[in-house]
């Protein structure tokens, strides 16, 4: 174990182990004035940066037919949960060809849970 990773360790967080292709819900924390509630953004997993502490995940979701892509950081105070809805079966690590797609061309092949 290299010193960087050292400093990392005690402010990684548990997160459950997600994969590009799945569906999540994150919880986010957001401060509106001296007030905080939780948000909550679900969408499709395109892409994974790992990294340690660096770790952030890409999520895509489509609202009001426009897609609306989001850059969470993994460990970061600001993300309370991470929920697993549902995950497909993908051949790719990251699915960026989703953003050329509309409607059901845009759906993926649910992966059987086991």
């Amino acid at each position: 174990m290299n010193a960087l990773e050292m400093i990392e360790r005690p402010h990684l967080v548990a997160r459950p182990d997600m994969r590009s292709g799945d569906t999540v819900r994150v919880h986010v924390k957001v401060r509106e004035g001296d007030k905080e509630r939780i948000q909550v953004y679900e969408g499709m997993v395109i892409g994974m940066h790992r990294g340690g502490s660096r770790a952030s995940v890409t999520v895509r979701k489509v609202s009001f037919g426009q897609g609306v892509e989001r850059i969470f950081p993994l460990h970061s105070p600001t993300v309370d949960k991470i929920e697993i809805i549902r995950s497909a079966k993908i051949r790719r690590a990251k699915l960026y060809f989703l953003r050329e797609l509309r409607g059901k061309a845009a759906r993926m092949k649910e992966k059987r849970r086991t």
